[in-house]
């Protein structure tokens, strides 16, 4: 059994590919940063967390080229789990039990990024927050709250 400790983004990617519905893996969703320890300089507002990128594709495109909603609450989502993970150290089971999503502007043919990030880890259950950005010039797109119930695994 691999110690917690050693979890790292190597394994959350291995997670991203084994563990979630096939529609989602068909986002092509990829781990950009992985944060499951402080920086060494201390800051005081660090919280672990994930970095992913939701490459566009026309096929989440509703009229006019817009990414839709749905891709973007299931990419947030998605993100919050890996966020998770960091928090956790390691895998653990868990399910989403409400995400509240505030749309800022709309993304058209951009990449998108996810900042996840636990704000309270607790026994039961963990809360966080997301922030979408386009990749093309890093301003939010929304802003997402999600609380998630730890199971017994």
């Amino acid at each position: 059994m691999q110690q917690a400790s050693e979890f790292g983004i190597e394994d959350a990617r291995r997670v991203l590919g084994d563990v979630f519905a096939p529609w989602v893996q068909d986002l092509n969703l990829s781990i950009e940063q992985f944060d499951i320890a402080a920086p060494a300089v201390g800051d005081a507002d660090w919280q672990p967390g994930a970095i992913l990128r939701m490459p566009f594709s026309e096929r989440l495109c509703r009229n006019g080229g817009i990414v839709c909603g749905q891709a973007l609450m299931a990419f947030a989502d998605t993100a919050m789990v890996l966020a998770n993970l960091a928090a956790n150290k390691g895998y653990r089971p868990m399910t989403t039990v409400d995400q509240t999503t505030h749309f800022m502007r709309a993304v058209t043919a951009s990449d998108v990024l996810a900042d996840a990030r636990v704000v309270r880890l607790g026994r039961t259950m963990s809360f966080g927050r997301v922030t979408l950005s386009s990749a093309t010039d890093n301003k939010p797109v929304a802003m997402v709250s999600s609380a998630f119930a730890m199971l017994p695994g």
